[in-house]
């Protein structure tokens, strides 16, 4: 799916992305792959998992998946279908018990915190439950808040920028950042390299994410991992030939 400000549109599907995207060939253009399921309905884990084993299969870098884990039992059938992480959203307000759980049980290294936002009056408004349920925390207590669950890294994803390729909403990212004690991973407007660039070269972002070049701009995640280390960015260059 191609998302825009969490409004959904189908690309195409599984035999559709095997055949345009193999992930063991785009994979020495990442340093990770997110799987995200944004099913609207009710998320079945078993189809996904499904998915995701299918997706995964040698792929050498790190995978993380996430999208409808409501209980251990859905977690260990993500990890067991060749997830190296777990994204979690809605848990983190909804369940937080839960969350301490699959960190005591996995690492905090396993466990990636994903918190969507949007502006609304000046202020910064979480949302859970795929973007349905604004919550009353804002954004930098909220922030706080899911630290405190001692996850490993925080994906920070703009809802207003979601698909739009107008690129990162550095704002609210300078406004938070120094509260963020951990790997800040940003999404939300990627639409070209320089737009990663300067995602990287902002203090305190610890990697940038992207869909749109991914699902639209042909050879545009190689092109982008090109000008990341020509811009002296600290990633690792692939060797292929192995």
């Amino acid at each position: 799916m191609q998302s825009r400000n969490f409004r959904l549109q189908k690309v195409g599907d599984l035999d559709w992305l095997e055949k345009n995207y193999k992930f063991q060939k785009i994979s020495f253009s990442l340093d990770e792959i997110v799987i995200l399921n944004a099913t609207r309905v009710e998320k079945s884990i078993n189809e996904f998992a499904m998915a995701v084993s299918r997706l995964v299969e040698d792929v050498f870098i790190p995978v993380a998946a996430g999208g409808g884990i409501r209980s251990a039992d859905d977690a260990r059938l993500l990890f067991s279908s060749g997830a190296d992480k777990l994204v979690v959203n809605s848990i983190l307000a909804e369940a937080p018990g839960l969350v301490r759980d699959l960190v005591k049980t996995y690492g905090s290294q396993s466990i990636i915190a994903s918190i969507d936002y949007k502006s609304r009056n000046g202020a910064n408004l979480v949302c859970i439950n795929d973007g349905a349920r604004e919550l009353e925390m804002p954004l930098g207590k909220y922030i706080e808040h899911v630290q405190s669950l001692d996850i490993g890294e925080i994906y920070l994803n703009s809802m207003d920028r979601d698909g739009t390729g107008f690129g990162y909403d550095f704002e609210t990212i300078g406004e938070i950042v120094d509260a963020v004690r951990l790997p800040l991973i940003i999404a939300g407007g990627a639409g070209n390299e320089s737009h990663l660039i300067d995602g990287l070269h902002m203090g305190g972002v610890s990697a940038v994410a992207t869909a749109n070049l991914f699902n639209f701009i042909g050879d545009g995640l190689p092109k982008a991992r090109n000008k990341i280390i020509e811009s002296g960015e600290n990633v690792a260059k692939w060797n292929k030939s192995f």
